[in-house]
């Protein structure tokens, strides 16, 4: 193994330690967080908690405070879920385990295990997702709605 993957190894394992150590967050095993993601550091970060092999990826947004409404609630991510680039997770959601974020995705409201969504706000687009290792292993079905059905 070279020396630039051997450090980039090294420094994605320990990222997530660095965020228990220094900031008291609750961030389970073998999840990876990437270098420019933002995790709420400033009035609550004691207040995240991401799950095993959940993966955080490229500039997405984990809250856990809202200064506009003076609001500080624990946000929680469950396990083997996948956060994609640009989402951001609003404060006091509570993500199930094995879901999908979609890029750019806000999550303002509880997402029930295995779905994926997406949009803004973000909706339950399917349901029956599996995610391992932060690979989708079983991609579900399309949620139904009723409009659907006409």
């Amino acid at each position: 193994m070279n020396l630039r993957k051997r450090l980039w190894v090294f420094f994605v394992e320990t990222y997530p330690w660095f965020f228990r150590k220094v900031y008291g967050m609750d961030i389970g095993k073998k999840t990876r967080i990437a270098i420019s993601a933002h995790l709420d550091k400033s009035n609550n970060p004691k207040g995240i908690h991401i799950g095993d092999s959940t993966r955080v990826l490229y500039e997405s947004v984990v809250l856990a405070h809202d200064a506009n409404r003076k609001l500080k609630a624990d946000t929680y991510i469950g396990k083997n879920c996948i956060i994609g680039t640009r989402a951001i997770v609003m404060p006091g959601v509570k993500i199930g385990d094995s879901c999908v974020v979609a890029a750019g995705s806000v999550v303002v409201k509880d997402v029930p295990a295995n779905c994926m969504v997406a949009g803004n706000p973000a909706k339950v687009k399917k349901e029956g997702v599996v995610v391992e290792k932060g690979h989708i292993v079983q991609d579900g079905h399309k949620k139904m709605n009723a409009s659907d059905l006409t």
